[in-house]
């Protein structure tokens, strides 16, 4: 898939909480293709201390409007500039890069998304493509507390809606592997992004019930191009680049010990 380099424009910055902003940007001509778990890479102008891009999961693609959406944490220097971003300010991305979740398996399949934290970002577009190609998503989405899970509404839209918090402010009280939906698995793979000890659980759960799994991993990149070597993940083929060979991955593929 060809990468390009665009200056988008911001068509809004929402905060949705005090820690996450949704980025809407657009472009005169029409956005490249980009699958669900796919990312960019975006130049942060106006921060002498922040020298690289950074890297922002793909939430959403709404091709009707060509518009863009990323879901942003505000963590450091660089990403709380993108927070100051306004209407019409242009941004530099590069996009799209690596390689996302996969297509749709059977017709009717049932799919179930599970999202930590902002780790929710690229199960919208997964949900959406799942839902328009005829499978059945089921979102699974965890947070400490209810303020942290945004975007809800729009989930809502494309599957099945499990929710849970550590504090038990909505949803079930505990982390995503309480939720009772897993105690009686009624689909056919699994979907996952998040913290990593998250991730590592859900696939343990995976493994002993043998439900094939994908997770995408959030392993610290600088160029997204396979080049800086920063972002290796150890594989049963050796060591890979995430950035370019993932950053979603077969469970099966990692040297987890799960």
């Amino acid at each position: 898939m060809t990468k390009q380099l665009r200056d988008l424009t911001v068509v809004s910055n929402t905060a949705l909480n005090e820690r996450l902003i949704l980025l809407r940007l657009t472009d005169h001509t029409p956005l490249p293709r980009c699958t669900a778990g796919q990312f960019v890479q975006v130049r942060i102008d106006g921060s002498p201390s922040t020298f690289l891009r950074r890297p922002i999961s793909i939430h959403f693609v709404d091709e009707t409007n060509n518009e863009l959406w990323l879901l942003v944490q505000l963590v450091g220097d660089g990403t709380r500039r993108l927070g100051q971003l306004k209407t019409g300010d242009r941004l530099n991305v590069l996009l799209p890069l690596g390689n996302g979740f996969s297509p749709v398996q059977n017709p009717g399949e049932r799919v179930l998304l599970v999202g930590g934290g902002v780790g929710i970002a690229p199960l919208l577009e997964y949900g959406k493509y799942l839902k328009e190609n005829g499978a059945t998503p089921i979102f699974l989405l965890g947070a400490r507390t209810r303020d942290d899970l945004v975007q809800m509404e729009w989930f809502k839209q494309f599957g099945q809606l499990h929710l849970t918090t550590e504090d038990g402010t909505t949803g079930v009280q505990g982390f995503v592997t309480n939720h009772p939906v897993l105690s009686e698995p009624e689909f056919d793979r699994i979907a996952v992004c998040g913290p990593k000890p998250m991730m590592l659980a859900v696939a343990r759960f995976a493994h002993q019930h043998n439900f094939p799994c994908e997770v995408s991993l959030e392993n610290m990149m600088a160029c997204g191009l396979g080049a800086c070597l920063c972002c290796v993940e150890k594989t049963v083929r050796g060591n890979v680049c995430v950035c370019t060979e993932g950053p979603v991955f077969n469970i099966n593929q990692l040297t987890w010990q799960i």
